[in-house]
């Protein structure tokens, strides 16, 4: 007994006199982007230093951007590296196109642009971080949606990270991205947490798009897009999969949750919860699949959504596009099938959904839920869902169009012969616990079916 109570105290001591020889924990290196030459004045060109800091990181260290106003161009960032963007920090995108690099991989998904101000490719273990700001300055007066000859300007993403694996953003804010906010494709691991995302000063202003990417986590974020907030993306057979949202208050001009812009591959195994999605317009969650790829195992529970249009939008169609090369979304009523066949849309269960629905525009209301001609939705669940409706809707004599091949908008069907919800090409669909009631009355019918088999109502 004796012998032990010795040993503990030679310990002790060793420990207090800093003789002790036992392994402590090793200190990242810091590379202050400032001791590279970074002036931080707001008006000189940084990227250089910048990039002599992110060059000279060592794996597992810090590049340190630290209180200052940095301009930069594009910046290639690199595996084992942390970049961390101190409070007070602007890391500003430059408004010249010119000092972005088009030697990165660009997006396949038009609109196509190369550009971005955060480009990696191939990296593991790559973090931003940081309580400062990166801003892309993505101003109209900058970068003109359309040029004099009347085609469509080019304009840089704020971030792209492609074959990146064990990616996280954690407390960044990132703002005024000029098209795209954050593209990832084709990476997996990604952590996103406590971040805020403010960009809605361009048209092509998405939050966060994901192609082909797996196992990815959204928490604890603010998220206000011009395009779309969450997109994910399939342009190739790999699917966006293993998707996890919650505690995030997520707002947009376009859609908090939108899944199909491209849907080669597909999409499998999301889930949100516990978000707001108030003040969303043109839509908040739309689901669809239209390149031939499965769109299944979807869950989606406890959401606010108050000040909205169109509280859900789910599509099976055929445009069947193989992206195969950068394309132009068509928007035209009157296009064909491109080649792939029609994917699936099974699986998705939404509950718990308080939604107050404003507007006047009537062909962005009500819940649309519609395949094509012999492929149908399958196994959709709504529960415990209210929504108010502004009713006042005219009577609608013209069918629905089907437009098999036209790119997925619910408004482009017109109003719809329902105020609450339309349902076509579709089997085993339940409301269970459904209340949609309308403020003025409404002369349409408050459900619609169209070719619906095993459709129950309780």
């Amino acid at each position: 007994m004796m012998r032990s109570v010795y040993i503990v105290l030679i310990a002790g001591c060793m420990i207090l006199s800093g003789c002790s020889h036992w392994p402590t924990a090793k200190k990242p290196a810091v590379f202050d982007v400032v001791e590279y030459g970074a002036r931080a004045d707001g008006v000189t060109m940084d990227t250089e230093a910048v990039q002599a800091a992110i060059d000279a990181c060592t794996p597992g260290g810090i590049v340190l951007v630290s209180p200052g106003r940095y301009v930069v161009g594009t910046l290639w960032l690199k595996s084992d590296m942390e970049l961390r963007v101190a409070e007070g920090a602007q890391l500003l995108g430059s408004t010249s196109l010119d000092d972005y690099s088009r030697d990165n991989e660009g997006a396949i998904e038009a609109p196509a642009f190369d550009e971005c101000l955060l480009y990696a490719k191939g990296a593991k273990n790559l973090t931003l971080s940081g309580k400062g700001v990166i801003d892309g300055r993505g101003y109209k007066e900058h970068f003109p949606v359309e040029l004099a000859d009347g085609s469509l300007g080019d304009r840089p993403m704020l971030i792209r990270f492609v074959d990146c694996k064990k990616v996280t953003f954690e407390g960044i804010t990132l703002k005024n991205a000029a098209s795209w906010c954050t593209h990832l494709v084709d990476c997996d691991d990604i952590v996103i947490r406590n971040v805020t995302l403010d960009t809605h000063t361009q048209i092509n202003n998405d939050g966060f798009d994901m192609d082909g990417c797996k196992n990815i986590l959204i928490e604890d974020s603010t998220i206000f897009s011009g395009d779309d907030s969450i997109c994910p993306k399939s342009t190739t057979d790999r699917l966006t999969e293993n998707l996890v949202v919650r505690n995030c208050r997520i707002r947009s001009n376009t859609a908090a949750f939108k899944c199909g812009t491209s849907s080669r591959g597909g999409f499998r195994n999301m889930t949100f919860k516990d978000c707001d999605f108030s003040g969303c317009r043109m839509g908040v969650i739309k689901l669809m699949t239209v390149d031939g790829g499965i769109l299944e195992d979807i869950t989606i529970s406890n959401i606010v959504m108050n000040d909205v249009e169109g509280p859900i939008f789910i599509r099976l169609a055929n445009r069947g596009r193989t992206y195969a090369k950068p394309t132009e979304q068509i928007y035209d009523q009157d296009v064909k099938t491109e080649g792939l066949p029609p994917g699936k849309v099974k699986n998705i269960r939404i509950s718990n959904i308080q939604a107050t629905v404003t507007g006047e525009a009537y062909d962005r209301q009500g819940i649309m839920i519609s395949g094509i001609p012999g492929h149908y939705i399958e196994d959709v669940v709504l529960e415990n869902i209210k929504i108010t409706y502004p009713g006042g809707g005219p009577e609608v004599k013209n069918p629905v169009p089907e437009d098999i091949a036209r790119y997925p908008e619910a408004f482009f069907f017109g109003t719809l012969p329902s105020w609450g919800a339309y349902i076509r090409h579709a089997r085993n669909i339940e409301f269970k616990n459904v209340e949609m009631t309308t403020l003025t009355p409404d002369v349409r019918e408050i459900i619609v079916l169209d070719d619906v088999k095993d459709f129950v109502n309780h």
